[in-house]
């Protein structure tokens, strides 16, 4: 008799425990029932544990005082047909961003053995049919990782979270936008990235590649992810399993950002969360990938590039120039180097003028 493959989903969490219960229940529903769910819950401070045992997910609080992770397995079930799902409640003992979440998530659903682990977000709902769909291609040769299609909640496509991008050298786009007919009438497409909005990732592939990297905090950590994963298989997009994205804007990423760098951030321009993201965090990062994967010389001319048009703007139209200078210069050093201290940022937004 063949052995039956487990299922894991993996869900990082941070403050948004009403959206969280939406995409558990949606979890719960699913035709093809999971065997377990990774909650990691990022250090939120909303009361998302409390919320958690009004609703029957646990019943235990985690200590208020932790200097690890905690972790406590719960049973919940299929709300489809009552089968059993082992819920595992990590209670992280700080805000490791999304990348430390994920990498808690995958190391510890790996290390229990589930054959595939399903990534996703807490602003992520799958349709019922989401993971009996993607069922069939888990078996196909040389399939090590697949994607879900990823839409809005105005029913568009987001096509920025599974594509191919392009790293390396000058000729091609960075990023190549799938075909919206090939999505119609294809059962799955070849893709080279996808995001952790909804990602399939064999144990087979994990062993190899290992988890994702935590110092990354935000920003292109799935980006990184996909690359390593690409080097031993395919990554496939199945156009028919869908997932519903609730965050259609970065606003979701930038109340994350606020309440990370604990700052007044009424008082503080909603542009300068964007600069931090894209100019230390995301800027940091993708320097990093690209000194990493296509060597120093790409990545120094890369970011040269970047950081000239960036300080141009910084004169001609921003206030707080030097602590705006000052932010996307330590993320070019930062990313060369390979230096990942993920409170930068709130230091330097703290320095005096």
């Amino acid at each position: 008799m063949e052995n039956k493959e487990t299922l894991c989903a993996v869900v990082v969490t941070y403050n948004r425990k009403y959206l969280l219960l939406e995409c558990l229940e949606a979890l719960r529903k699913q035709t093809k029932p999971l065997d377990a769910i990774y909650l990691i819950d990022n250090f939120s401070t909303d009361n998302t544990p409390e919320l958690l045992k009004e609703n029957g997910y646990i019943n235990e609080l985690p200590p208020e005082n932790l200097n690890k992770p905690w972790e406590k397995e719960f049973a919940i079930v299929n709300l489809l047909d009552g089968n059993v799902i082992k819920l595992f409640y990590v209670r992280m003992n700080e805000n490791a961003g999304g990348a430390g979440g994920f990498h808690e998530g995958v190391k510890r659903g790996y290390e229990r053995g589930y054959d595939w682990l399903w990534l996703m977000d807490d602003d992520a709902e799958p349709k019922e049919d989401a993971l009996e769909i993607l069922e069939p291609f888990l078996k196909m040769k040389n399939i090590v990782a697949l994607s879900n299609l990823i839409v809005g909640t105005d029913n568009k496509i987001q096509y920025g979270h599974h594509q191919w991008r392009y790293l390396c050298g000058t000729q091609k786009k960075l990023t190549e936008i799938l075909s919206f007919n090939d999505l119609k009438i294809k059962d799955f497409i070849e893709i080279n990235f996808s995001s952790f909005a909804g990602f399939v990732i064999s144990k087979a592939a994990i062993n190899k590649v290992g988890y994702p990297m935590k110092e990354l905090f935000i920003h292109d950590d799935d980006f990184e992810y996909s690359l390593r994963v690409n080097k031993i298989g395919k990554i496939i997009l199945v156009p028919k399993s869908i997932i519903y994205h609730k965050n259609n804007s970065s606003n979701g990423l930038n109340i994350v950002i606020k309440k990370f760098l604990s700052i007044n951030y009424e008082i503080i321009p909603l542009t300068s969360f964007y600069y931090l993201i894209i100019n230390y965090y995301g800027f940091r990062n993708l320097i990093y990938i690209k000194k990493k994967y296509c060597g120093v010389i790409q990545a120094l001319i890369a970011g040269i590039k970047v950081t000239l048009k960036q300080i141009a703007g910084i004169i001609l139209f921003d206030d707080n120039k030097f602590k705006r200078v000052h932010i996307t210069l330590s993320a070019l050093l930062d990313g060369l180097f390979g230096n990942f201290d993920n409170q930068k940022p709130k230091k330097i937004l703290k320095m005096k003028d």
